[in-house]
């Protein structure tokens, strides 16, 4: 485990656009816009997502101590955010397997569980960053582990129902739902399925509704 200019441990390795990061204030950071957003996600150069300076500080802090407690950041979603139960035939190569009541993902509701990314990255105002974790595990081609043909239509079918439909009539920016999945190199909790979703100018009700309620744990401003 090596240290950033601070001494403070960190747990991964760190990009040069991290290094970057910190070494700015929040003054000189510029959060993504939606235009932005929309560009990263359209020529699938997802490493270019960043968090704000504050937050990736405490992000690293929040990691180390997170894995020295836990062993890992999986186990701590899987036993505090999710509270799934991987099954003992689960190993190191596989990942964490669980009991599903469809293996089709998202055909059933308890296969899955929304809720706030609780380290979101460095957003302008009114933009919201949204989890959707999967028990069940997304169809990736084998060279990076990025999506096919048939996970990525399951995604946006998925996406439209839940979260387009839903918002589709609401006033502001016709435009309000976009996703993207990291490609297995840049998961920052590997071995889990999940899709980040972001929204914006939607109500809190509404993103209430997606994830019950249930807060993010990073909500220091």
């Amino acid at each position: 485990m090596t240290t950033d200019s601070t001494d403070t441990p960190v747990p991964f390795a760190l990009t040069a656009l991290d290094r970057e990061i910190l070494s700015m204030s929040n003054d000189e950071f510029s959060p993504h816009t939606w235009e932005e957003i929309k560009q990263i996600i359209a020529e699938n150069n997802l490493h270019l997502f960043k968090r704000w300076p504050s937050d990736l500080r405490r992000y690293i802090k929040w990691s180390a101590e997170t894995k020295a407690a836990y062993g890992s950041i999986p186990i701590f979603v899987m036993r505090e955010r999710l509270r799934w139960t991987p099954l003992a035939s689960s190993t190191a190569k596989t990942g964490p397997e669980f009991a599903v009541e469809d293996p089709t993902p998202f055909a059933h509701e308890d296969d899955y569980k929304i809720l706030i990314n609780d380290w979101p990255y460095g957003l302008d105002e009114g933009i919201r960053h949204i989890i959707v974790w999967l028990k069940t595990r997304l169809e990736s081609e084998p060279t990076k582990g990025d999506m096919t043909p048939k996970s990525r239509q399951q995604v946006e079918e998925f996406i439209q129902t839940k979260f387009v439909n839903r918002v589709k009539d609401l006033p502001g920016e016709e435009e309000k739902v976009v996703w993207f999945k990291n490609w297995t190199a840049l998961q920052s909790v590997p071995g889990m399925e999940h899709v980040h979703v972001l929204v914006r100018g939607v109500p809190d009700l509404v993103v209430a509704e997606w994830t019950g309620g249930v807060q993010p744990l990073n909500v220091e401003t």
